[in-house]
């Protein structure tokens, strides 16, 4: 009975995983529409309604720990931190 409880946690956990990460992945290609207000040289001032939504959507874990990665892969590529001014 115990076996067959942790293997219904386990499936519960790596599916819950997967869609977790599958939203999250999605919710940040959402944030496409975001993209004349971040690039460098962007001529709109203030994001859309459309950018606003999107960035509202995407979940507040998700998008801490997409930054939190990405701040660490110059470091994993061995080139130096970013260093970005104000």
């Amino acid at each position: 009975m115990k076996c067959a409880i942790l293997g219904v946690i386990l499936v519960l956990a790596v599916v819950g995983g997967s869609w977790a990460q599958d939203t999250c992945s999605s919710s940040l290609s959402s944030l496409n529409v975001c993209t004349p207000f971040v690039v460098p040289g962007a001529t709109a001032a203030n994001p859309n309604a459309d950018c606003c939504g999107a960035l509202q959507a995407v979940n507040h874990d998700c998008l801490c720990s997409t930054l939190r990665i990405a701040s660490r892969i110059p470091a994993q590529c061995n080139l130096p931190p970013l260093s970005c001014p104000n």
